[in-house]
């Protein structure tokens, strides 16, 4: 794939999906900038890894929910390299309950990493990308975001908002040639689905037309098509990666 920018920002890169993200755009050319939050040493590991296959990367350590944190690093990125030429809104969390046990406090924090921060990155990357008239940001969504879920009220929000907001930024960059796109990954193998029992595992997996978790380099082959020039003509859109879990 072939890419017209020079350096992109990924959000909770230091481990899971994000990790898979750093080493994929790596690997077709670009800078990448590796944030994490309180996972130094692992952040360091993608870095490391990166490297050691020629590629280029930096670590930047923020916490996505921190406004003025997030604003100085993009800042402190484009200081460094002239420009930020794409972005992907990786970082989030989830706090599982019922809805009925769930307080407001426990509502409002997935949103704030979630969605807020990506909603503060993706007006920031906006204002740089303006001037040059180029960049394109994804966003990583979830497939609860469409169907909503269970116990995920909040996460589900988050999501299901995430997916609008994506939508409506990308008809206030077209003017200028920035596009903003979203993934929605269904159940991805990563370090968190491990933990689930063998008996959960084949539950979600016996939903699945495709019959198998996906892969984080799934996710990362999408995202980085969103990002390059092969979709220059796709804005605003929703990519479906859930092995047609949601159709």
């Amino acid at each position: 794939m072939k890419f017209s920018g020079k350096n992109v920002l990924i959000t909770g890169a230091a481990s899971g999906i994000g990790k898979q993200l750093a080493i994929t755009l790596a690997s077709y050319g670009l800078k990448v900038w590796i944030n994490y939050r309180s996972r130094p040493k692992d952040a360091d590991k993608v870095k490391q890894q990166i490297e050691a296959n020629g590629g280029e990367a930096a670590v930047i350590a923020f916490d996505v929910a921190d406004e003025v944190a997030f604003v100085e690093g993009i800042k402190t990125i484009i200081s460094s390299d002239g420009e930020l030429s794409y972005l992907v809104n990786n970082a989030g969390i989830t706090n599982d309950k019922l809805a009925i046990r769930m307080k407001k406090e426990d509502f409002s924090s997935v949103l704030d990493i979630n969605l807020t921060s990506a909603f503060v990155g993706c007006r920031e990357v906006l204002k740089s990308m303006n001037k040059k008239r180029f960049g394109a940001i994804v966003n990583i969504a979830s497939i609860v975001g469409e169907t909503g879920n269970a116990g995920q009220v909040n996460y589900s929000a988050s999501k299901g908002g995430l997916i609008a907001m994506t939508k409506s930024f990308a008809q206030e960059g077209s003017s200028r040639g920035i596009r903003f796109n979203a993934v929605t990954p269904g159940f991805i193998a990563t370090e968190m689905t491990d933990k689930l029992s063998d008996e959960i595992k084949d539950s979600y997996t016996s939903k699945i037309p495709l019959k198998r978790f996906g892969d984080p380099k799934d996710i990362a082959e999408a995202v980085a098509f969103l990002l390059s020039d092969s979709s220059s003509y796709i804005t605003g859109e929703v990519l479906k990666v859930n092995g047609g879990m949601y159709m």
